[in-house]
């Protein structure tokens, strides 16, 4: 049996208003110029993104008999991922996330509900099994029995989970102790350490991880081994819309450390698929495939893929020494737009 990715968490699913002037005031009604519905990212997403580079993945998810639920299964069956339903109790509750995300020409703002509750012993049992024996395994809050299971096991975890205010420091501290590689954005790290720039946190974050990793939006990627790198964004595609951009970087880091490749290289490989994400609307609406991702991947890589001579060269990695971060903030990104790949006829 090949080496597979697993994870377990809620389904999301996006109701996306587009091409709002601005955001409503209290008591106010505005119109958007666009209304879809999308699957939504979090573990789901940044799996269904692992399964479209090519390798096998298992997902444990929760789905009810509602309308939203039986949006999430057609979806599904146009993915190559085996899914588990994890979802054991009565009928009529909607166990999933639902947000609302409206899209302004400047930002995005989302309104979430979920009405599911913490898991039982039934389900992190479940969870393990489903689990057990994956090489890679997306961490997500509620399962830490498991992932100390996994972790003793072998597993490679990586912990992917957005900051909550109202989450005690403590508790991600736990995850962070069990994890191998946290994909934290330059707010989560701020606010984790305390610190109020990305190098101090990266320092700080070496109390729990071996090499930390920051992600700083178009500025690219920070890695912290002992020395500072920045991995510059790739500068491809057409930025349409962010949604999703964060678990589809994961998807790519996740392919390299499953192909056992420098960690340099799965950021990079990160960097890739994130900015593909962002070419469309939704978060499950724009993939990179598994060879779209090792050409560009060679590209960037290589000299030939350098930009030109005022920009920064994509296959370069700054330390302290060099060119560092306060060189690339403010460097936007500049994409070009690709066609929605085709998509599989089956579950696999």
């Amino acid at each position: 049996m090949l080496p597979f990715v697993a994870g377990a968490g809620l389904a999301n699913i996006d109701l996306t208003f587009s091409g709002l002037p601005r955001l409503p005031n209290e008591g106010e009604e505005l119109y958007a110029d666009e209304f879809s519905i999308h699957l939504g990212g979090g573990s789901l997403g940044t799996l269904v993104n692992v399964s479209k580079l090519g390798i096998p993945v298992r997902v444990g998810t929760y789905l009810g008999d509602d309308m939203f639920s039986r949006f999430v299964f057609k979806e599904l069956e146009t993915l190559p991922v085996t899914i588990t339903n994890l979802y054991k109790a009565d009928h009529g509750a909607i166990p999933l996330n639902i947000s609302v995300a409206a899209l302004t020409a400047h930002d995005r703002t989302f309104l979430s509900y979920t009405d599911k509750k913490a898991p039982a012993d039934n389900e992190l049992q479940a969870v393990f099994e489903l689990c057990r024996g994956a090489r890679i395994v997306d961490m997500q809050m509620g399962y830490i029995e498991v992932y100390r299971k996994l972790k003793e096991e072998g597993s490679t975890l990586i912990f992917d989970m957005a900051w909550e205010d109202a989450v005690p420091r403590s508790v991600y501290e736990s995850y962070l102790e069990l994890a191998d590689y946290w994909t934290a954005n330059r707010q989560e790290a701020l606010k984790f350490t305390g610190c109020k720039d990305v190098s101090s946190a990266a320092r700080v974050l070496r109390n729990w991880l071996e090499t930390p990793i920051i992600k700083l939006d178009a500025s690219g990627c920070l890695i912290y081994d002992g020395e500072e790198h920045i991995i510059p964004p790739v500068r491809e595609f057409v930025h349409i819309d962010s949604t999703g951009a964060g678990d589809a970087f994961l998807a790519g880091l996740i392919y390299g450390l499953y192909h056992q490749r420098p960690i340099e290289d799965a950021v990079l490989m990160g960097n890739i698929t994130g900015g593909k994400c962002v070419t469309a609307k939704g978060a499950l609406t724009a993939f990179v495939t598994e060879p779209e991702l090792l050409y560009l991947f060679e590209k960037y890589r290589n000299a030939d893929g350098q930009q030109k001579s005022t920009d920064v060269p994509k296959n370069t990695l700054y330390t302290d020494n060099e060119r560092g971060l306060d060189a690339l903030v403010g460097e936007g990104p500049s994409f070009k737009r690709t066609e929605k790949p085709d998509m599989p006829d089956s579950l696999s």
